[in-house]
């Protein structure tokens, strides 16, 4: 192929010698489209056929690369139908099982042919076997090994290695060759400072490792060329979130006059006193919506640390400022808890709070909805129902989103775009109940400010955790009725394996039956997700006010249920849920005074891992080293969602792994941003993630367009 003054990369595959039509359509499955895909199309791993084993030092389970010369080649009828080739070095004697086989293949394989072959080495019927190995006929003068580790590619149905390895072979030619191609937009002090290789060099090692290199080396990421090609992609990502950011901010928004009169009798009428942590947050909320750009600011806090007072008192400063507030929960229930602490907060005041969810229909919906156009309800509190089309505000200066995880990136957007009146956006508040490890923090959300709450209300008692077995779950149930006559109630939560709703509500529904047979004089309640909004409102009325003494439930009442007198959890199958779901859970109790108690009632047998993951919880309650050993034990997926692991594909980074390297990229991009801004916009074109991120950066200029 004639070079151009085209960059390689852009070319699609098929401009490739051996990748067809079909070819293309398999390598589309792996996101592989143009030869920068197959760049960074990196190995799973490697195999070394840089040297050959006697086959008299061969053992089972090693993969190895042997020599030998062809004995015989019969049909076996052993078994499955088989071709055995049967080849020997002066060491010893191999079998070469094929049970998809042809008659040229028996043709090729004749007495005294010499082969190499590569394979993993198995127990057989007569001694040493390999099953279908890759194999290759030695010509006269040919040598039998390879100078470099051989790839292993991840694949797709109907893709061989063989392809995928002759195509990437063909674009690093291609790229490594080109005068405009694999340009180092990594500026060179930065990374000689950091001693990475250059981009060029870091893919020609991991495509093709030189022999010394142990492939150990090579997957736990202490390689300097993987170490360099981890760090760009999360560059690039952080990159990206920062653009977004400055988009924002370029923005004008609602500068917030705070009405001091108003504020100190707002929390004069509370019944309890704002902690220093709660007041620290107040004060840079109330910084940041003093000024006329757009406030991004993260609020998080460990279960009962007071977030939702703190967002009381923000939007209490947009309310007094002449501006509406929009505060979204991810759940009804949460919703419908938020709406009823707000009502009895805001009840001296002469703001209209409105409630919309999907549930509401008819003439009510109507009103609602007219009332927010119209500037008549100053506050609305709501599900994912207040960002739908249908709905309009008059002039919306504070959008306040809860339990910030649940919900996508494009989601945040379309609520604070229904603020844009006259030029102006609204400031931005999200919390998270929901410790982030600070690797993640980094990651997620560098696009905002971060605040956190780190002191609890005075007064709390840590909750006893204990890790119970299942077969104890009747001594637990009769220990209820000890718990109940001391004028206590508790919580029962009821988990499944399974994603279906209908399964866990029906195992709820089971557990109160039994539950209530077994103890008649315990008044229990059930809540759970498929049950109406009103039926939940009223269970939990009644629990709250002390009609009922259990509350048999699923993960519903993760967040937003606040029962000082609930000093007793039994959490069912703890070992199916995350430790920051579980320590979610545990939250509800430990709201009062009293001493609390959480019991993990467990299936047995518990894996060295389960065994693990509950012990964390039984031996902390600080939910930020709760995150960080959840992130170690199962990664960054379950711990951020789906919907946000939805917006980052990395490619090579791995969270965990690459831990270390996270440290440093704010610093480098700021660097960059400020010194060498012209390498910004191609940094993020550069990477496959950075495709799928670029479009929130596209997010922001069409939202946010004039």
């Amino acid at each position: 192929m004639a070079i151009s003054t085209e960059d390689p990369q852009n070319l699609p595959v098929t401009k490739l010698t051996g990748i067809g039509a079909q070819t293309a359509v398999r390598l589309q499955k792996l996101g592989i489209q143009s030869l920068q895909d197959l760049l960074f199309h990196l190995p799973q791993r490697y195999q070394d056929r840089t040297r050959t084993h006697p086959i008299g030092n061969l053992i089972p389970g090693l993969s190895a690369l042997v020599c030998g010369t062809v004995e015989f080649t019969d049909a076996s009828q052993r078994g499955r139908n088989s071709v055995i080739c049967r080849i020997s070095d002066h060491s010893g004697l191999l079998s070469l099982r094929f049970f998809h086989f042809s008659v040229q293949q028996m043709q090729q394989l004749k007495p005294g042919v010499h082969l190499s072959c590569f394979g993993e080495i198995r127990q057989g019927y007569n001694g040493l076997e390999m099953i279908h190995p890759e194999y290759h006929i030695i010509q006269p003068g040919e040598t039998p090994t390879e100078a470099t580790l051989t790839p292993v590619y991840p694949l797709t149905e109907g893709l061989a290695q063989s392809t995928l390895r002759r195509a990437i072979k063909q674009a690093l030619t291609l790229c490594l060759n080109h005068p405009n191609s694999l340009s180092e937009f990594l500026p060179e002090n930065i990374r000689l400072a950091l001693h990475y290789p250059s981009i060029a060099e870091a893919l020609e090692t991991l495509h093709n490792p030189p022999a010394h290199i142990s492939t150990e080396t090579l997957l736990n990421g202490d390689l300097p060329a993987l170490k360099r090609l981890a760090f760009e992609e999360l560059l690039a990502h952080h990159l990206t979130l920062l653009l977004g950011k400055q988009h924002y901010k370029t923005w004008q928004a609602p500068s917030f006059d705070l009405d001091l009169k108003a504020k100190q009798s707002f929390i004069a009428q509370l019944p309890f006193q704002l902690t220093k942590a709660q007041l620290r947050v107040i004060s840079e909320i109330e910084a940041d919506c003093s000024k006329p750009q757009p406030m991004l600011r993260l609020v998080q806090g460990d279960v009962g640390s007071g977030k939702t007072l703190v967002a009381a008192i923000s939007a209490l400063a947009a309310l007094s400022s002449g501006f509406q507030v929009a505060l979204m929960a991810p759940t009804e229930l949460l919703a419908e808890q938020h709406f009823r602490n707000f009502s009895q907060w805001f009840a001296h005041t002469d703001s209209q709070i409105a409630f919309l969810t999907g549930q509401l229909k008819g003439k009510a919906r109507a009103n609602t909805l007219q009332a927010l156009a119209d500037g008549n309800a100053g506050l609305v509190i709501g599900t994912h129902a207040l960002f739908q089309d249908s709905v309009n505000f008059q002039n919306l200066g504070l959008v306040i989103i809860d339990e910030q995880h649940r919900f996508g990136v494009q989601q945040r957007l379309a609520l604070r775009a229904k603020g844009q009146n006259q030029g102006l956006v609204p400031h931005q508040l999200v919390m998270t109940a929901t410790p982030i490890p600070r690797t993640l923090a980094m990651l997620q959300y560098s696009d905002l400010d971060i605040s956190i709450i780190d002191e609890l209300p005075p007064g709390r008692k840590p909750v006893t955790t204990s890790v119970i077995p299942s077969e104890r779950r009747e001594e637990i149930i009769s220990r209820i009725s000890h718990w109940v006559a001391q004028k206590r109630q508790a919580y029962w939560v009821c988990t499944l394996i399974e994603e279906s709703e209908q399964l866990q509500c029906e195992a709820a529904e089971n557990t109160a039956t039994y539950l209530q047979q077994t103890l008649p004089d315990v008044r229990i309640g059930l809540v759970h997700g498929r049950m109406k909004a009103s039926d939940k409102d009223a269970v939990m009325q009644a629990f709250k006010q002390g009609e009922c003494d259990l509350l048999v439930a699923t993960t519903v009442i993760e967040v937003g249920v606040d029962v000082a007198n609930a000093g007793l959890m039994i959490i069912e199958n703890p070992e199916r849920l995350g430790l920051s779901q579980l320590h979610q859970l545990r939250g509800r109790v430990g709201r009062g005074s009293i001493e609390s108690y959480c019991l993990l009632l467990y299936q047995s047998p518990l894996s060295q891992t389960g065994k693990q993951r509950l012990a964390i919880l039984r031996e902390s309650n600080d939910g930020f080293v709760i995150a960080e050993k959840d992130l170690e034990l199962r990664g960054p997926g379950e711990i951020i969602g789906n919907r946000q692991t939805g917006q980052i594909q990395f490619k090579i980074a791995d969270l965990v792994r690459d831990r270390a390297l996270l440290e440093q990229v704010p610093s480098v991009a700021q660097t960059i941003c400020h010194q060498h801004p012209q390498v910004v916009h191609a940094l993020i074109r550069r990477w496959p993630g950075g495709a799928a991120l670029q479009k929130l950066d596209d997010l922001f200029h069409t939202v946010y367009s004039p």
